[in-house]
């Protein structure tokens, strides 16, 4: 098999592989142009899949120092880059882990760990890396590699438990909430609501958005109640789509990608609305959609 070829077939788990681990596809784009860059200049490889797995890696851990700043001088709440996953554009998503660790909850939860717990989770979790393989790729000895990803597990693990697996249900707790915040439906919003939910506006100072985030089931409610209200919020198209691997719903107007809202679930309750509506942060999401 040529180089391009064998590039290919990665492909798809090598951006799946990046986008974890950076939280944003357009980044995990360049990464993966570059990690080609490599692969065709590259002597004989043993085991390509890999040789490509451990350059991945390494070219995010070096980004994520910068990103990490940029996040810090972000305007209003910074969120992950959200993707239509109904292409497998992610890679497998068989497994609850699979799943989960693409959804734009667990994307924010892994940005409290450092770069190196981040790489042993991701490779644990969603592509199933025993640990001595983690070891390799990060260039540490075994024990090592098991303390990052413990250490990972426990900043995750407890959060994690808030998620639902279930898409159906997702699914009904979305059309719940678009029912309610449309017609209205102040307190059949509240229901839907946990005590502690939080609502976040990643606007990244592009277009209007909350730049703190919304507290409270009374207050959530209200925010998307009166969002709901708005005449140009009433004139947009909206449709639910997967996104991140989860029921989403996603906002056009004119036809443009204007907003994508997430959820996040457990129970019958909504624990936290993610909205991004950032131009910049949709752009890969609209590119998929041409």
């Amino acid at each position: 098999m040529d180089k391009l070829a064998e590039f290919t077939e990665n492909r798809a788990r090598l951006f799946g592989l990046a986008y974890r681990l950076l939280g944003e596809a357009t980044e995990a784009e360049d990464v993966l142009q570059d990690a080609y860059l490599r692969w065709e200049t590259s002597g004989p490889v043993d085991v390509p899949a890999a040789w490509l797995t451990t350059v991945v890696t390494n070219l995010c851990l070096s980004r994520l120092g910068s990103a990490r700043a940029r996040r810090e001088r972000y305007v209003g709440p910074w969120l992950p880059e959200p993707v239509f996953t109904e292409d497998g554009r992610l890679g497998p998503l068989e497994t609850v882990e699979q799943r989960e660790s693409i959804s734009l909850g667990v994307l924010m939860l892994l940005e409290r760990l450092s770069p190196p717990e981040r790489a042993a989770f991701v490779l644990r979790e969603a592509f199933g890396y025993r640990h001595a393989e983690i070891a390799d790729v990060l260039g540490v000895d075994e024990a090592h590699a098991r303390q990052l990803y413990r250490r990972a597990r426990a900043h995750v693990s407890e959060p994690r438990r808030r998620f639902a697996p279930s898409t159906a249900h997702r699914e009904e707790i979305v059309l719940r909430f678009l029912a309610a915040a449309t017609e209205g439906d102040l307190a059949g919003l509240e229901k839907l609501l946990a005590e502690d939910v939080v609502a976040w506006s990643d606007g990244g100072g592009k277009v209007t958005a909350a730049r703190r985030p919304v507290v409270g089931p009374s207050q959530v409610a209200r925010f998307f109640v009166g969002l709901a209200a708005q005449p140009r919020i009433a004139g947009m198209d909206i449709a639910i789509r997967t996104v991140n691997g989860e029921p989403a719903l996603v906002l056009y107007e004119a036809g443009e990608l204007c907003m994508i809202v997430s959820f996040d679930v457990a129970g019958d309750r909504v624990t936290a609305v993610n909205a991004v509506l950032n131009p910049d942060k949709l752009a890969y999401a609209a590119a998929q959609e041409r």
